[in-house]
């Protein structure tokens, strides 16, 4: 007599591709489900809207994928298996779950939803930020934006390692956004404006009465630096004119650094934006011959700007800094 062969039970099926293929799938839960609950083939077909030669084939290859009998039939009705209950009964959760997947990647891709984490130096977060984020509560109330200041390496490093979605950062003439730090190849860069860099100087002093002033007659003075950007960029523009700037002191801190040069400590650079959220009575400011200016960038990945929310911020950072510009233009 030839014994039982003992039953098989397969755990996957193999893909075209080589990659295991899940046992059991939404689909067939759905069928397992519509079968326990309505009784038969036919009515379960109906529910779903589909055919009824498909639901006994979508039975079929799950019972060959799970290596067991999932029905039985008695006259014209079928019944579950112990082991058609069981799919039934995890079916429930399961399918109710998939759809609340499904309903919060929805919410998220039509922007009733999503979260966004932003990242912007001092003076982009006082001027740029606080207009874009208006935007995006206005257009998009449910979407949430959290926020954090930092300086453009830490921002960018921040990014690079999915700490944050969309870096708001600065590069003067001449250098990079990574300077080195970072790879660039990993980001995609928005321009939102060139913000002209001004010098300070004391309300009383020499030059004070002037239109403008040339970096080469500043050799002799004592300079305010600002944040190490910002100071590499001092160094660089003085060299430029022939001589090393005399830093006396250094603060990232633009309110202090025009409280500083009010007080008659030295002279400083600084760029519109910070001039156009601090002020100081004792002071005077005056534009720069050779000019110099700064370019603000919104800065993300490509993978991150397919995400709606993202993308909305970074549009919102777009208007926000067009505005300014605009402003800007209208002072000159």
């Amino acid at each position: 007599m030839t014994p039982p062969r003992a039953a098989s039970h397969v755990l996957t099926m193999p893909d075209p591709l080589g990659y295991p293929r899940p046992m059991i799938d939404a689909a067939g839960l759905r069928v397992m489900k519509a079968i326990a609950d309505e009784g038969s083939f036919t009515a379960a077909a109906s529910s779903l809207g589909y055919s009824q030669p498909a639901i006994s084939q979508m039975v079929r290859r799950l019972e060959q994928r799970t290596g067991t009998a999932l029905v039985e039939r008695v006259g014209r009705c079928v019944r579950l298996t112990e082991a058609g209950h069981v799919l039934a009964r995890h079916a429930v959760s399961v399918l109710a779950a998939i759809d609340a997947a499904e309903e919060e990647v929805a919410a998220i891709a039509g922007l009733r939803t999503g979260r966004v984490r932003l990242m912007a130096f001092p003076s982009g977060s006082a001027t740029l930020v606080p207009q874009a984020l208006a935007l995006v509560r206005r257009r998009y109330p449910d979407v949430s934006v959290r926020f954090a200041e930092a300086e453009p390496p830490e921002s960018l490093a921040a990014l690079r390692a999915g700490d944050c979605d969309i870096a708001v950062a600065f590069t003067y003439e001449g250098t990079d956004l990574g300077r080195g730090e970072t790879d660039l190849d990993l980001f995609e860069s928005q321009r939102l404006l060139d913000d002209e860099v001004h010098l300070v100087v004391p309300a009383d002093h020499r030059l004070a009465g002037q239109d403008s002033a040339d970096i080469a007659d500043l050799a002799d003075e004592l300079w305010i630096a600002g944040c190490p950007r910002c100071r590499g960029h001092l160094v660089q523009v003085c060299q430029d004119a022939g001589f090393a700037p005399r830093v006396t002191f250094e603060t990232e801190d633009y309110v202090a650094v025009l409280g500083f040069v009010a007080a008659g400590l030295g002279v400083a650079l600084i760029p519109d934006l910070i001039l156009s959220s601090a002020s100081n009575p004792g002071v005077t400011v005056l534009p720069i011959k050779p000019a110099s200016r700064r370019t603000v960038w919104a800065v993300t990945t490509a993978d991150l700007r397919r995400v709606p929310a993202v993308e909305a911020t970074m549009t919102a950072l777009t208007e926000s800094a067009t505005r300014i510009s605009c402003r800007h233009s209208a002072a000159v």
